[in-house]
């Protein structure tokens, strides 16, 4: 059988396989209901395998072939330009989302008055990230406060001017799961000139997407999340034409032109590769961890962000048409289009939601606890069942 007709055979399968079924791709949780890909995402079984692989090339370096060094974080560019919609030359290889906002921090040239805008309880890696750099005085954060229960364009915009250089916000929000709707602000940005970087960690992989559709000029992202990555793996996207506008700051070696002929590299001029690969972090080929991402992302698009994003909203749905809205609320915002692919969930008393998540967490569910919110976020191995036990947990 063709490599061709092997494919349609699979999609054919795959098509008619509830999502459910793919639990055997993960380890058995044993009585657990784990709902927290916004955390962790699990590791398949085949990537666990692919970890254990490069353990051995780690074992017996003589079997390790040198073009490993450069095939394996290019077929992980491919892959995630795939993810969200952009093109594998934007796509640089990173541990995770602070490593790609610390990029755009020691490349850009601030100027006295630059304003960085980052959203009111963002997650803290924006603003850790432009801390040292604001004590320095080269630059100002300037906190956008909401002026309702979400942030929302206008926050930002009445906040920007011809001194804003970036805004740094998360496309879906880690506390509450508000997605913000970015192109008013992405046309701001473009007006003054900044650089709009939006942080994809708790939706990419988890969600359709066309990085181009929101505007923004950079995206970064932890590949651990709903890419089911391993921790310390990501990626920072930055759109072509902002490749050669944006400065570098600190240079990794294999990020040169020449690097992967290392023999004669030296006897060449010193120029970094074009593309965005020259922003890959620091022993990019990280073996153990690139080889189990591979075959996570490999499985994801197997399976189809659309069809795992149609899986997910039915449970999320069920958790909202079933919450006892007499006892719970949603601290996530009611309308889908503005959510992630995820809920959080309050006690209608917001003093009884920490005892309420205890409930849920004694029920053998694992949740996470977020800003007196409790996160809800089933993915690809999740079924109704368990969103039954989640809502039965939660009194409903």
């Amino acid at each position: 059988m063709s490599a061709l007709a092997e494919g349609l055979k699979y999609r054919a399968e795959a098509k008619g396989r509830e999502l459910a079924d793919y639990r055997s791709e993960f380890a058995d949780f044993e009585g657990v209901a784990y709902l927290n890909a916004s955390l962790q995402g699990p590791l398949p079984l085949a990537s666990v395998r692919a970890s254990h692989e490069a353990l051995e090339w780690k074992k017996r370096p003589d079997r390790l072939a040198d073009s490993a060094y450069f095939e394996l974080p290019n077929r992980i560019r491919e892959k995630l330009s795939r993810v969200i919609g952009g093109k594998p030359e934007e796509m640089a290889v990173t541990s995770g989302a602070s490593a790609g906002l610390a990029a755009v921090a020691a490349g850009i040239d601030w100027k006295p008055g630059d304003e960085v805008l980052v959203g009111k309880g963002e997650f803290p890696a924006h603003f850790s990230t432009w801390l040292r750099y604001e004590q320095a005085g080269k630059l100002r954060v300037r906190v956008v406060e909401p002026r309702g229960r979400f942030l929302c364009p206008d926050d930002y915009l009445a906040s920007m001017g011809p001194q804003t250089r970036v805004v740094s916000a998360s496309y879906v929000r880690f506390d509450n799961g508000a997605r913000l709707d970015t192109p008013p602000i992405a046309e701001a940005c473009r007006k003054f000139g900044s650089a709009l970087i939006l942080d994809l960690s708790q939706c990419a992989g988890g969600m359709p997407m066309d990085i181009r559709a929101t505007g923004a000029t950079m995206a970064v992202a932890s590949g651990y999340k709903w890419m089911l990555g391993p921790y310390g793996c990501g990626f920072f996207w930055i759109a072509d034409e902002w490749i050669e506008r944006l400065p570098l700051g600190a240079v990794y070696f294999m990020a040169l032109d020449g690097a992967h002929d290392f023999h004669s590299m030296f006897t060449r001029k010193l120029q970094v590769v074009p593309g965005a690969r020259r922003w890959d972090s620091p022993e990019t080929a990280n073996f153990t961890n690139l080889a189990a991402f591979d075959t996570s992302l490999e499985l994801i698009l197997r399976i189809g962000i659309d069809a795992a994003a149609r899986h997910v909203d039915a449970l999320t749905a069920k958790i909202t048409a079933g919450l006892d809205r007499d006892r719970c609320t949603l601290a996530s915002p009611e309308e889908r289009a503005a959510r992630g692919p995820y809920v959080c969930i309050s006690a209608r008393k917001p003093e009884e939601t920490l005892a309420l998540y205890e409930r849920v967490r004694a029920a053998n569910i694992h949740v996470s606890f977020r800003e007196n919110a409790i996160r809800c976020s089933p993915f690809i191995y999740n079924t109704a069942e368990e969103i039954e036990r989640l809502l039965v947990a939660l009194g409903s």
